[in-house]
């Protein structure tokens, strides 16, 4: 009799074991879906889109996204590798650890539908193409607004920050990097001098001012225009070296495009610094930066590429 009791005892008890376990197992499931299923609501300029939090495969096509999510020790899958930026594959992102997606205007839809991603990342080059890549995973706008850049740069990577829990580090560059921009500001003030930025393609030359593309020098980082009057345009406003000379300022900054997408020698060599280009103070004093394309021209707008460009204008004041 004893025999039989403990033997209902034991099935009773294994009964209730397996009932615990299984509402254990339900609740952990459960808890795991919560997660997986966790999203954000990321608005940007060309739409609102649902992002799930901690993505594992992402493609970026905006280099300024991809130096901030190196910063950050983000990994991603698959990024443009046609015309890298050499800080870039100097971290590695031109191997084979990456997909290659194609260019920043062509990207490879067939390779990103294989690679099946949970967050596609791009900015103005890839504006209209949008909807496409927004078919193959949810796809956000990241690029800045150079009417607000710094507003919009801050804005890009706490989204960056808040889709992959990164928010505090992201906070503690940003005010590492207004320390440093602040800093830069006084230098500016101080040194008392005005500037012109150009852009350097083949033979030609482009004047930015002001709101421009290349703007937050003078927007930013308090570099007086030695032209307010300066076209506010994408490409700039087309001018000759006689209006340079004309001009005459301070300090000239000069963005060679033949050099970031891999055409044609430096600009200083090949048009710059000319024969009429000898009558101007900046040239007089030595006073002709050639700031990195890579970070003006091809990347910007990340955490690593905008730092680089703080520094670029600290040093042509020092």
């Amino acid at each position: 009799m004893r025999k039989y009791l403990f033997a209902i005892v034991v099935s009773v008890l294994a009964i209730v074991a397996v009932g615990c376990s299984a509402d254990d197992n339900d609740a952990t499931n459960d808890k795991n879906k919560e997660e997986e299923a966790e999203t954000i609501t990321v608005e940007h300029e060309l739409d609102t889109t649902e992002v799930e939090k901690n993505p594992e495969k992402v493609v970026v096509f905006d280099f300024g996204s991809l130096d901030t999510l190196a910063k950050l020790d983000i990994e991603v899958a698959g990024l443009p590798q046609a015309t890298i930026p050499e800080y870039l594959a100097e971290l590695g992102y031109d191997s084979d650890d990456y997909e290659n997606v194609g260019s920043l205007k062509e990207p490879d839809f067939e390779k990103i539908a294989e690679i099946d991603p949970d967050l596609i990342i791009i900015s103005g080059r890839q504006g209209d193409l949008y909807d496409q890549l927004e078919e193959l995973a949810p796809t956000i706008f990241l690029g800045v607004d150079n009417d607000n850049y710094m507003d919009s740069f801050e804005s890009n990577v706490q989204v960056i920050g808040e889709i992959f829990d990164k928010e505090a580090e992201v906070e503690e560059e940003l005010d590492r990097m207004k320390e440093t921009i602040a800093e830069v500001n006084e230098e500016v003030e101080a040194a008392n001098k005005d500037g012109l930025i150009i852009l350097a393609n083949d033979d030609k030359i482009s004047a930015y001012g002001p709101g421009s593309r290349f703007g937050l020098i003078h927007d930013v980082f308090g570099v007086p225009a030695v032209d307010e009057g300066i076209e506010v345009a994408t490409h700039g406003q087309n001018v000759s070296f006689e209006y340079v000379v004309e001009e005459d300022p301070d300090l000239l900054y000069v963005i060679d495009r033949g050099a970031a997408i891999g055409e044609g020698e430096s600009a200083a060599e090949l048009i710059v610094e000319n024969k009429l280009m000898e009558r101007t103070k900046a040239m007089k004093n030595d006073d002709i930066y050639y700031l990195n394309p890579d970070f003006w021209y091809l990347s910007g707008g990340g955490l690593i590429s905008v730092e680089e460009m703080v520094h670029e204008i600290e040093d042509s004041i020092k």
